[in-house]
């Protein structure tokens, strides 16, 4: 058996630390980051999504004569429009209440 210097103790404890600090900072930094980048695309595109659905059903109200004739010719559809999104709003709000209690209990 032969015995080890103090020097090569000292490279052996260099070596295990450095190899913890990475294992317990950088790799959960890492998967973190990947979660916010995946919750930020998400983001971006649902709200893509909500505005699209916007305009949809904006448009749709428009073509239809639905309100023509009325005082409410002009601002009808839009105020459909802003009805569906936030019912919309409120949908997602309660689904997403009921995820968490959920994952709560």
């Amino acid at each position: 058996m032969a015995k080890s210097s103090p020097l090569e103790g000292a490279q052996q404890i260099q070596e295990m630390l450095v190899t913890y600090a990475k294992q317990e900072t950088v790799e959960p930094l890492k998967t973190l980051g990947r979660y916010l980048g995946f919750g930020v695309a998400g983001s971006l595109l649902m709200g893509l999504g909500v505005l699209f659905a916007g305009l949809a059903t904006l448009r749709l109200t428009q073509t239809f004569s639905l309100f023509s004739g009325s005082s409410w010719a002009s601002m009808g559809p839009y105020a459909l429009a802003l009805a569906v999104l936030l019912l919309s709003m409120v949908l997602i709000y309660l689904a997403m209440s009921r995820a968490k209690k959920k994952v709560l209990s």
